[in-house]
């Protein structure tokens, strides 16, 4: 299954992907992101629900039984602010939630298992 670029809304919601996988579900929420793979190679990048101007933790909870998850905090030109992965797993941001806008952007390479995101 391949599904490329086209973005699609689910609440308030914008999301891209480009995905190749026997299996992908992808999850987000208010409080986090929860993603089940099975052989996902892809990305896909969503706007983050940040409401408060405060500092968020993040934690990266990949749970794999093969390949690798990366997760990265855009601003609102795209730019990283942090990026978490196997090896960085919990990082600590200060967001201007009420006035900018971000984005997480979900890299895999031939990934299964699932993945959680909090904040």
């Amino acid at each position: 299954m391949e599904f490329k670029g086209l973005p699609y809304y689910w609440g308030a919601i914008a999301a891209t992907k480009c995905i190749k996988a026997i299996l992908f579900a992808f999850l987000p929420g208010k409080h986090g992101d929860k993603a089940t793979l099975d052989a996902c190679t892809g990305w896909i990048r969503h706007m983050g629900r940040f409401y408060e101007n405060r500092t968020y933790t993040f934690v990266l909870d990949a749970r794999l039984t093969k390949g690798e998850a990366e997760v990265q905090l855009l601003d609102q030109e795209k730019q990283p602010l942090l990026k978490l992965s196997r090896q960085t797993p919990s990082q600590s941001i200060h967001l201007e939630g009420k006035t900018s806008r971000y984005y997480l952007h979900w890299a895999f390479q031939h990934a299964s298992g699932k993945c959680e995101l909090r904040w």
